[in-house]
């Protein structure tokens, strides 16, 4: 892998992925990076004692998890409030000198190794939270001399989790908050509920402290909780209102009745975060489908300091990629009940004539997945898993991939599988692209990105296209056909012309531009 061997290179090193099922890939061929998990993906000890549960795989199954338990809470001793650290937590001094208990946490001793080892490898939710809320406290053992970050597609998509703010209706209830007196197209009503919301936690957090069962049963995961919320909260209005210019309000989420669910807050330039989160001397940014012009618009990087390796043709044989374009319909928000059927047509003919073989239908949002199911045949129909991060009967995405396998003409057919999943031989020989996935129009971000940095839009769409190509060929031996039904696409790689790497000339019929 060229990311390894570069990072390899070098003395010390970061590799951070999107995913941990890619970290898992990566520690399956690379053993000398050490991985860096998430508390979820570990059992408390301290959980698991007052539970009396021995078995770790039994206390995950169960929920009791490290993200439940606390590494630090607040006692009284001696008649005073102190903190007391979880017996179960070593220390990173201990993990460097080898003399940590054998009963030590696994979340701490994975990211100490980690931490004080050096090559180390990530996912961008873990990397990004260490960078931006921990950077003083691991600040000596941060300083490594080259960052790789795979699939660098995804980074803006990572970063905006860290910057605004998402406002849930829990939040308004356990504030005691009256959602009717803000204005959800306003921002500085939207900056007065982030603050509403912060100063609640903060009085709540005061109450506590001085009511008296408090202090003759004093709860302190309780104020803990509070605290994490408070800081989110006033950190978010922090942001905001510094750069209130840069920032938009998404239109709010609603549920079946009407009702509030939630509203984002989110910043349209990056940029200005980007310094945040990137620091080290020699950065990598690898994606089969990044584009230098947008990307460095995006990230605010100066083009003279951004080189670029474009891979001049695929390692893969042409035979093996092909991708027909077929042109029926063009869909959008004004194609007609015709068109679609119509596409969905061509869909069932497809399926008709690969009817021994596996595959998967991509595009562009949950409904059209259940209209496309509602039109196929019934014997096409039956081939069908929708497959989505939650599915049916609270099936998990992997789930719904694996009972996929043991069907051998099984079709997957989503609006979230354009990357990130690994069809690889027979899990799919071939997959149709339904509608081109451009991003949502409708959301005020996407609007306010749009007037700012034209090239993003295309990017956008031209990135999810390419990506959605490469779900069922995985390797050089590895092959299957791919149609493109919707002749929006051909709008697409038009704007997208010097966008588009030069892998993927061949198989778009592009010759040397």
């Amino acid at each position: 892998m060229v990311g390894v061997s570069i990072s390899n290179h070098f003395d010390s090193s970061f590799t951070v992925t999107a995913t941990k099922h890619l970290q898992d890939q990566y520690i399956k061929d690379i053993p000398f990076l050490k991985s860096v998990k998430g508390k979820p993906n570990f059992p408390c000890l301290k959980l698991m004692s007052a539970k009396k549960v021995d078995n770790p795989r039994q206390a995950m199954r169960r929920g009791l998890t490290c993200d439940l338990g606390q590494c630090e809470e607040r006692i009284r001793k001696n008649g005073k409030e102190a903190i007391q650290v979880c017996k179960f937590k070593p220390t990173i001094q201990q993990i460097e000198k080898n003399s940590f208990d054998s009963e030590s946490c696994p979340y701490y001793l994975q990211k100490y190794e980690a931490l004080s080892s050096k090559h180390s490898l990530w996912n961008y939710h873990m990397f990004f939270q260490t960078m931006k809320f921990n950077r003083k406290l691991f600040e000596d053992y941060l300083d490594r001399e080259i960052s790789i970050f795979d699939e660098a597609h995804k980074i803006e998509d990572q970063i905006i989790q860290f910057v605004g703010f998402d406002i849930f209706s829990v939040q308004i209830s356990e504030c005691r908050l009256n959602i009717k007196a803000y204005d959800f197209s306003d921002l500085d009503s939207m900056i007065k509920l982030t603050d509403d919301i912060a100063y609640s936690y903060a009085k709540q957090i005061r109450d506590i402290k001085e009511s008296t069962a408090f202090q003759n049963n004093p709860d302190y995961e309780l104020i803990s909780k509070l605290e994490r919320r408070y800081d989110k909260a006033a950190r978010a209005k922090i942001d905001i209102s510094s750069d209130r210019e840069n920032f938009v309000v998404n239109d709010p989420v609603k549920d079946l009745d009407g009702n509030f669910r939630t509203i984002s807050v989110k910043p349209v330039d990056i940029s200005k975060f980007v310094k945040t989160f990137f620091e080290t001397e020699h950065q990598v940014f690898m994606s089969a489908t990044i584009d230098k012009s947008s990307f460095c618009e995006n990230m605010g990087f100066e083009k003279d300091d951004v080189a670029l390796v474009d891979t001049q043709k695929s390692p893969f044989a042409l035979e093996h990629r092909k991708v027909d374009l077929l042109n029926i319909r063009r869909l959008s928000y004004g194609s007609t009940n015709e068109d679609e059927i119509e596409v969905i047509r061509v869909i069932d003919k497809i399926l008709d004539e690969h009817y021994d073989k596996r595959g998967l239908i991509l595009t562009s949002s949950i409904p059209r997945c259940h209209k496309i199911l509602r039109y196929l045949s019934p014997k096409n129909t039956r081939r069908i898993r929708i497959c989505h991060s939650s599915n049916k009967g609270g099936k998990t995405q992997d789930e719904v991939i694996s009972e996929h396998a043991t069907d051998p003409t099984g079709v997957l057919l989503s609006s979230s599988l354009w990357e990130g999943v690994d069809l690889k031989d027979d899990l799919s020989r071939f997959q149709i692209i339904a509608k081109v996935p451009y991003p949502n129009y409708t959301e005020k971000r996407t609007r306010a990105k749009m007037e700012k940095f034209p090239l993003w839009y295309t990017s956008q769409t031209l990135t999810k296209i390419l990506q959605g190509f490469g779900r069922s060929i995985r390797s050089e031996d590895d092959w299957a056909k791919t149609y493109v039904l919707d002749t929006a696409i051909n709008n697409v790689l038009f704007k997208a012309q010097q966008m588009i790497p030069k892998a993927y000339y061949d198989v778009l019929g592009m010759g040397d531009l």
